[in-house]
């Protein structure tokens, strides 16, 4: 008999993580595989940030904290939330967590009744829907194609809502598109979402930063002011400031929330590292000028991409407004042969091909709700990059 509990049977492990893990594998093997499954900055943590948390190591700031984190950086993200965003949270309205991921786990625990339907615009990051199954919630995806860009339109947000609805899940930019929304189609989805006030908001707005050609980020907190007391913010110091690692996360919403999810903190993990949590002070209320160089690698990375894959017959990419990643339509490639005789039927069929023989690792877009796509990361430097257009293009040219 498993020990096991039936709640995970509905559950998979992370579909990025596991083509990292299949690269990992391969490479362990000799075999030279590009691996650009995971989204993780290839840069150094800026100095002033490690800086700040060795300075908390030396002073003896290495004790618990309160499980919505410290006063210095519930007020380093207030003000962040203020000065960049135009939100006014205090510092009761804030929590911080081990990660994004952790604030959104925390977030449906404290939530989600069983039947409970959370709205999952796909293309939708790749956690989402386990998460609310783990929680015995009910996912409810709602395709949005590349024709409306990859965005949730008014109208079929209306056709998904029903009594059971209790959660809405927006990104953006978009893991895995890089879709944005402006200011006036986030307007459009408020007016749908003010009909049912038993829908809660959860923006994951954790690639703010990371928009390109010449982009401003609209916070949905700020485009729909009038749901403040059912939206939660969702954002982060992993991807702006290259700090995947230390796991910060931080959310602002009602408080009612924002106090049952101190309380899952604190009877889970206590609380976040006091020295991440430093760090995070520093990063918020520190120079951004790291921040503004990283984006602007990451355009010319983004243009790097569109420009070679638009040279691969079979393939297509929508330039992404925003993230680093590339979200890439293999349509053209189902049906095709592989020198192997194997027919490619899906685009898992055709990330397997590409890691088998093509030698570079990507996530199938099947895992993020909406085929025939595959993801990759645009996450690393436009050599890396380069080879591994290069190595994507040869195998798509040995096709039948």
């Amino acid at each position: 008999m498993s020990y096991i509990a039936s709640r995970l049977s509905v559950v998979k492990p992370s579909a990025s993580m596991a083509a990292s893990q299949a690269a990992k594998a391969l490479r362990a093997k000799g075999i030279d595989v590009i691996d650009l499954g995971l989204g993780e900055p290839d840069f150094a943590t800026p100095p002033h940030i490690i800086d700040a948390a060795y300075a908390a190591a030396r002073a003896g700031d290495t004790l618990y904290t309160a499980p919505t984190g410290t006063p210095a950086v519930r007020k380093a993200i207030a003000d962040k939330l203020r000065r960049e965003n135009g939100l006014d949270y205090g510092p009761d309205d804030i929590i911080v967590s081990n990660g994004a991921k952790q604030i959104i786990f925390n977030a449906l625990l404290a939530t989600l009744e069983s039947a409970d339907e959370a709205i999952l615009p796909a293309p939708y990051f790749v956690s989402y829907p386990e998460v609310v199954k783990l929680l015995g919630g009910t996912p409810v995806t709602v395709e949005c194609p590349e024709t409306s860009g990859f965005r949730l339109t008014p109208e079929l947000l209306e056709g998904a809502i029903t009594p059971r609805t209790k959660w809405l899940f927006l990104n953006m930019p978009s893991n895995p598109t890089g879709a944005v929304y402006s200011d006036a189609q986030l307007k459009a989805l408020g007016a749908v979402l003010a009909k049912y006030p038993h829908v809660l908001v959860l923006s994951d707005e954790i690639y703010e930063h990371i928009l390109f050609d010449g982009r401003e980020f609209v916070s949905f907190g700020k485009a729909c002011p009038e749901l403040r007391d059912r939206t939660l913010i969702v954002n982060g110091v992993s991807k702006s400031y290259a700090m995947t690692g230390w796991r910060v996360g931080y959310a602002a919403g009602p408080v009612p929330l924002v106090k049952a999810m101190a309380t899952i903190q604190g009877q889970s993990v206590t609380s976040v590292c006091s020295v991440a949590q430093a760090a995070t002070v520093a990063a918020l209320n520190g120079p951004q000028e790291e921040v503004s160089r990283f984006r602007a690698a990451f355009e010319k990375r983004r243009d790097l991409v569109v420009d070679g894959i638009g040279q691969i017959d079979g393939l297509t990419l929508s330039p992404p407004d925003g993230a680093f990643y590339a979200y890439i339509g293999c349509a053209g490639l189902i049906g095709r042969k592989t020198p192997k005789g194997v027919i490619l039927d899906d685009d898992t069929a055709v990330s397997n091909y590409l890691l088998n023989e093509g030698r570079v690792a990507s996530v199938p877009g099947v895992a993020y709700g909406l085929s025939p796509y595959f993801r990759i990361s645009t996450a690393t430097s436009e050599d890396v990059l380069t080879q591994a257009i290069a190595r994507i293009k040869e195998a798509v040219s040995e096709l039948e």
